[in-house]
Order: C-alpha cells, then structure tokens, then sequence
C-alpha cells in the first residue's frame, strides 16, 4: 500500500509574515543593488506592478505573494546574489 504524503499548506495568517520577510529582503537587496522597481522587474521578466506587489508581500489585495521558483530565481540572478539571501531561514 502506498502512503499519502501531504504537504501542509499553511493558512493566509500564517504565510503572511514569511511574505512580508521576503518582500522586505527584496526591496533592501533592490536598493543596496541601486535599481528601481521598474529596471528589476524588467530585468527579471516580470512586470513592474507584479514586483511592486512582492516588496509589499502580496500577489493580489489581502493575499500573501507565493512566487514560483523561476521568479525568485531570476529576481536573485538580477540582484546578483544567493537565492538562500532571499528565502533562507524563514519557516512558518
């Protein structure tokens, strides 16, 4: 018989800090790197409204961001550093 592993799926109220943190080390990474919003979204191949929503920490109105792999990938790329600077240490 094969077992079931399910993935627990935090709720909103608990995912929101961990998008909060990760908006704030992106904004900080931006700045320190000395590029707009709009030149990293481009660069990252997103657009600059979706960015912008990820600094605040949310995809849509009252919705913590959930970025797919690729996007933090490319947006660390542009930033040039580890995606580990982005997303390392932070758990629910």
């Amino acid at each position: 018989m094969t077992e079931r592993f399910l993935l627990h799926q935090p709720c909103d109220e608990q995912w929101w800090p961990i998008a909060r943190q990760l908006g704030l080390r992106l904004q900080r990474a931006r700045i320190a790197k000395g590029l707009s919003q709009e030149a990293l979204a481009h660069a990252a191949g997103i657009s600059t409204y979706t960015y912008q929503k990820f600094e605040k920490g949310e995809s849509r109105p009252g919705t913590p961001m959930n970025p797919r792999l690729r996007i933090v990938i490319a947006l660390a790329t542009v930033l040039d550093i580890q995606v580990e600077e982005l997303v390392g240490g932070m758990s629910e």
